[in-house]
């Protein structure tokens, strides 16, 4: 619970913007202290919690790594529960790309983040791939799993809000399909770097995500936890990596049943091993 408290009084303190002296003040307390929190040496008191939480904006369950679910915050909770499937069934076409440039003529471990119903995730697994995926949705989740077992093959699937999840185990590919808009600016070159350090030398990061333009209507959907990108802003997280491909597209869509489009960017990335000489 140590390390789990340090890493969210650091990583909440970043998401509302203070520095650690700014919080020390609003706290009372040393920006030593709160140093010594956030590289878990010290715990902060226990009566300091309540007031911690006030001004993190979140609740001291979260902030100790207990993480509710009590109230609904996908708005495709309902869609989900639907016969039909929001997103349709064809996978995207990201999933050709990975068969292209990493067809599973090994083990490789998959990991799809943000699954939805499971249409990709499913796609991924018959073709070979061990994968693992989640979401925030229960709905979606089971529609997964009840897509996974009629294809006849395994998923492990299981339910995390990307915001909070991290990862601490390897994997060869990471893929994610319309889901970084709910990341928050401020959540963004850590979480990324967190997934690039668990990927496998060599391994890939297919992504796509939502860039705003002032010649596309936003979309039928209202998200009130959806945060703004910019072209571009999603390729500057893999400087240091050998971007395979980076585009940006405008896409149809009807999955709310009303005729719209999006402007996407999207990147293939791969953590490039050199070869001994």
């Amino acid at each position: 619970m140590k390390e789990e408290l340090a890493k969210n009084i650091c990583r909440y303190r970043k998401e509302k913007g203070f520095t650690q002296e700014e919080l020390s003040r609003k706290l009372g307390v040393t920006f030593q202290a709160v140093s010594k929190w956030e590289t878990a040496q010290t715990l902060p008191d226990i009566t300091l919690l309540p007031r911690l939480s006030q001004v993190l904006d979140i609740s001291i369950d979260k902030l100790l790594g207990y993480i509710s679910y009590d109230k609904q915050i996908t708005i495709y909770e309902e869609e989900y529960k639907t016969q039909e499937y929001y997103w349709g069934m064809v996978p995207s076409k990201m999933c050709l790309r990975v068969l292209e440039l990493m067809p599973p003529s090994t083990h490789l471990k998959l990991l799809d983040i943000g699954c939805g119903e499971g249409k990709d995730a499913v796609f991924f697994a018959r073709n070979g791939y061990d994968v693992t995926a989640f979401d925030i949705s229960d709905a979606g989740i089971e529609k997964t799993k009840r897509l996974a077992d009629n294809a006849g093959v395994q998923v492990k699937v299981f339910k995390a809000d990307i915001l909070d999840f991290r990862l601490d185990t390897n994997f060869d590919i990471l893929f994610s399909s319309g889901v970084f808009h709910y990341v928050k600016p401020q959540l963004r070159e850590e979480m990324f770097s967190n997934y690039k350090q668990f990927t496998n030398p060599n391994g890939l990061h297919v992504f796509n995500v939502f860039v705003n333009k002032p010649f596309i209507d936003p979309p039928p959907e209202k998200e009130p936890t959806a945060c703004k990108w910019v072209s571009g802003e999603l390729f500057t997280y893999y400087h240091d990596w050998l971007i395979q491909e980076c585009s940006e597209v405008i896409v149809d869509c009807d999955s709310s049943g009303i005729p719209h489009q999006h402007a996407m960017n999207k990147i293939i990335t791969q953590r490039y091993q050199c070869k001994k000489k």
